[in-house]
């Protein structure tokens, strides 16, 4: 399991913080070990009374054991684990209160040592905490046999975005089939008769009707890729025929103008995608938070139902214990020939045995409730999982879109610089031949 821990100050936030319901499914304080108080409030209370009679001021070590998303805990294996921190740091001796909390179908731990000695009066020093911490997660994750994280492995293998190269990298553009790219065309000028109800249908086919460079009539598809329209038609139709139907190209927008107007409809349609999918992802989050409030109400029913069993058998069998004990003559009688210690050490033995049945019972209980509330948040990760997916292809789209825009910008704007500087040229040229005429050269 992975172990992060920190020294600190600020008992009553900390006791705050671990006691709140509202950021949890499920809290237990399993441990207060070495207070007089009863609740935690009062115990991290306790460990700031104490610090007062030193100069620190983070006079707690607070320590979090989270294992493995996928893997079972026991009660017992976190208990272990607390105590090799212990061992490791020299806290078994000092005051600790251990709190579990349960949310999204993961239980976890938090334990707090007082870093006060009582005896020396002076905080227990934790020089490199964090790598002794890494070290003891390492131990943890080999003797259960768990998949170690590679950060854990080698810190500096970490990634601290989470993500994958392949997430990062820009989609490949989608090629289209030519025989696709030809039946569209062929199908558009084979149901006009008009200019306007070519590009109409060109239009219902993913294609806009521009001017090109070097073809008269070219089709600009969603890419930016543009198609000749006399080479897409059948052979004998030539651009003659072609021009005769759609009328002069000059009137025509060209291929820059098209590719901006293509990337700001698109544009458009992304952001209303993007919106869409914002809709969806809070409709499924209320969904699911509906959902899973009722487990955990469900589950906190079942947890207190089992608690309050088991405070009745425990009542009616230490009763049933108490019993055996006989009163009066015969009870000094059975004292004298040691039937007394007898009964009393048979006692022990089964208040032991059903207290550690009680525990299982109540483990198992945990365990299958973990289990329930696993399987929801594994149902709504696929969602948000999903919904991340949809919301990157939306984003890489609308990046492609900006670009190509961009270009078809950059485009005009070296057609213009170019058609600007032939007309100087021309002008030029009509200036020198107006010159020599006058001259009668």
């Amino acid at each position: 399991m992975i172990l992060k821990g920190c020294q600190r100050g600020g008992a009553s936030d900390l006791s705050a913080h671990l006691m709140r319901m509202d950021e949890n499914e499920h809290i237990e304080v399993h441990r207060l070990r070495g207070f007089a108080a009863q609740d935690l409030e009062g115990a991290l209370n306790e460990m700031y009374a104490v610090s007062r009679g030193t100069k620190c001021t983070q006079f707690m070590f607070s320590v979090i054991f989270n294992p493995p998303p996928d893997e079972k805990a026991t009660t017992a294996d976190f208990d272990a684990a607390i105590q090799q921190v212990e061992k490791r740091f020299g806290l078994s001796d000092q005051s600790c209160a251990v709190v579990f909390h349960e949310k999204e179908g993961r239980r976890h731990a938090h334990a707090v040592w007082s870093r006060i000695d009582l005896e020396e009066m002076k905080a227990i020093q934790l020089s490199y905490f964090k790598n002794k911490l890494q070290s003891i997660s390492r131990e943890l994750y080999l003797e259960h046999g768990w998949t170690m994280p590679r950060g854990l492995i080698k810190s500096e293998e970490r990634d601290p975005t989470n993500f994958t190269l392949d997430e990062w990298q820009h989609a490949k553009r989608i090629g289209k089939d030519p025989r696709a790219i030809k039946t569209a065309i062929q199908d558009a000028w084979a149901i006009s008769d008009s200019k306007a109800a070519f590009v109409h249908a060109l239009k219902e086919r993913g294609y806009r009707l521009a001017r090109g460079d070097s073809a008269a009539f070219v089709a600009v598809d969603d890419k930016g890729e543009t198609h000749a329209i006399a080479r897409q038609l059948p052979g004998a139709i030539k651009t003659k025929q072609v021009r005769a139907r759609l009328g002069d190209e000059a009137n025509l927008p060209g291929v820059g103008e098209v590719k901006k107007q293509i990337a700001d409809d698109l544009l458009s349609t992304m952001q209303r995608f993007r919106e869409e999918l914002n809709k969806q992802a809070e409709t499924r989050r209320i969904e699911f938070e509906g959902r899973r409030k009722a487990l955990v109400l469900r589950q906190r029913t079942e947890r207190r139902n089992l608690a309050e069993a088991q405070e009745r058998k425990q009542a009616e069998e230490s009763q049933a214990r108490q019993e055996r004990f006989r009163k009066g003559f015969k009870g000094i009688w059975d004292r004298v020939r040691g039937e007394h210690r007898r009964i009393r050490e048979e006692n022990e033995r089964q208040a032991a045995a059903a207290q550690n049945r009680d525990q299982k019972q109540k483990e198992a209980l945990i365990q299958a409730q973990i289990s329930q509330r696993r399987k929801l948040s594994e149902i709504r990760g696929l969602f948000q999982e999903q919904h991340a997916n949809q919301k990157r292809e939306i984003k890489k789209e609308s990046q492609r879109l900006s670009e190509l825009r961009q270009s078809a910008e950059g485009q005009d704007a070296v057609k213009r610089f170019r058609s600007e500087r032939k007309q100087a040229t021309r002008s030029r040229s009509r200036g020198r031949n107006g010159l020599d005429h006058e001259m009668g050269m």
